[in-house]
């Protein structure tokens, strides 16, 4: 009898111990399940972004910083002011980053990225995430944010034209002066860098409500990619030490939405002014690098250590005159694969180029049509020790 009674008793530990087992498995399973679904959980990342007017200035030290001179004939083509001239100083529609959605205070630009100049708030996401712009308008002309290489639905593309869509489908085409759009866009594998790619790669964003005129007001900006399980916290590539965007673009003010009230604001006598005179169109085309003209961008911006890994985002924007050839001085960069100093540009290509700098000095960096150059499209960069 006492042998059954510790069969039992043995049997009875037995199945006990089977459960406890199988409660556990049960538990692990579902905390692994749970840490499965939340590491599948997209990270979203909020940008508040607003069209604000300001007034821009291409040469804001009154001088060739190329040169160390002050301009000459050829530069006062573009910079000088007169009585039927606008100058250097243009009223332009800029994408502003703000704190949240009160859109009461800026953003703080931190000093890595105050080389952007007119470009907009880089706006950063992961193989995986979700970005979420809230968008407002405060200025006095509609207009829309419309990204490149994402995915979105029909009402955040930020494009109006006969797509068959109607109502809600519509409200991201134009944002009305004063009004606030909420655009969405997920970032799939596709969004992300491809098997030849580095571990981040560029696209844009712009306006594209009247686009042509919209892109010349200055409303684009940077989307920067990083492939999943390569980015820190913030978004940025684990591999990189030093980011730069730079835009190449010969922004045509004659076709930008403020043209008449930059005549209004800023010609010595407005009323002497032919718009149709050639020499006038031509004095409107800043051939800029970041919305800079003759080296004016700030140069404590553009600066680099010896050895740091640094990676370039180049694009362009604009017409057929728009063929730009972005050429580095002192160092080389690696493109897909391939050694160069220089990267062909046309309107609205996206580009990524690595360089680990091992020339220390104060170099140029400059597009390599001839006319582009004495234009102004020229800055420089600085590799320290």
């Amino acid at each position: 009898m006492k042998k059954i009674i510790t069969k039992i008793k043995g049997m009875q530990s037995v199945y006990l111990f089977m459960l406890i087992m199988a409660a556990g498995l049960i538990v692990m399973g579902l905390f692994a399940n749970s840490r499965l679904v939340q590491a599948a959980a997209p990270h979203t990342r909020t940008y508040y972004i607003a069209v604000d007017e300001v007034e821009w200035d291409y040469a804001p030290t009154n001088s060739n910083q190329i040169t160390g001179e002050p301009f000459d004939d050829t530069a006062n083509v573009f910079v000088q002011n007169g009585p039927d001239r606008i100058g250097k100083v243009y009223i332009k529609a800029l994408y502003r980053e703000y704190t949240d959605a009160t859109f009461k205070k800026l953003k703080p630009v931190s000093p890595e990225w105050r080389h952007l100049g007119l470009l907009g708030p880089v706006i950063r996401a992961e193989v995986g995430d979700k970005i979420v712009v809230v968008f407002k308008n405060n200025a006095s002309h509609p207009f829309s944010m419309h990204p490149h290489g994402v995915f979105y639905q029909k009402d955040s593309e930020g494009a109006p034209y006969a797509d068959g869509t109607s109502g809600g489908n519509k409200s991201d085409d134009a944002v009305p002066p004063g009004a606030t759009h909420t655009y969405t866009w997920s970032v799939p594998e596709r969004a992300g860098p491809g098997p030849m790619d580095p571990s981040s790669i560029l696209w844009a964003y712009h306006s594209h409500a009247d686009e042509v005129a919209d892109t010349n007001a200055g409303l684009i900006g940077p989307i920067i990619i990083t492939r999943k399980g390569m980015a820190e916290a913030d978004g940025s590539p684990k591999d990189v030490d030093r980011e730069f965007v730079t835009l190449y673009s010969v922004f045509d003010e004659n076709s930008s939405l403020y043209l008449d009230e930059n005549i209004q604001t800023f010609a010595g006598d407005p009323s002497s002014v032919d718009v149709d005179d050639e020499d006038f169109g031509e004095s409107n085309l800043m051939h800029s690098i970041n919305g800079y003209v003759y080296g004016n961008a700030p140069l404590d911006t553009m600066t680099m250590k010896k050895g740091e890994r640094v990676r370039w985002y180049v694009m362009g924007m604009g017409t057929e005159v728009d063929l730009h050839t972005p050429h580095w001085h002192g160092n080389t960069l690696l493109w897909s694969g391939m050694r160069s100093d220089m990267v062909e540009l046309l309107p609205m290509s996206m580009k990524v180029l690595d360089m680990i700098p091992d020339d220390v000095g104060t170099w140029l960096f400059h597009c390599h049509v001839n006319d582009h150059l004495t234009a102004g499209m020229v800055t420089r960069f600085v590799v320290k020790p």
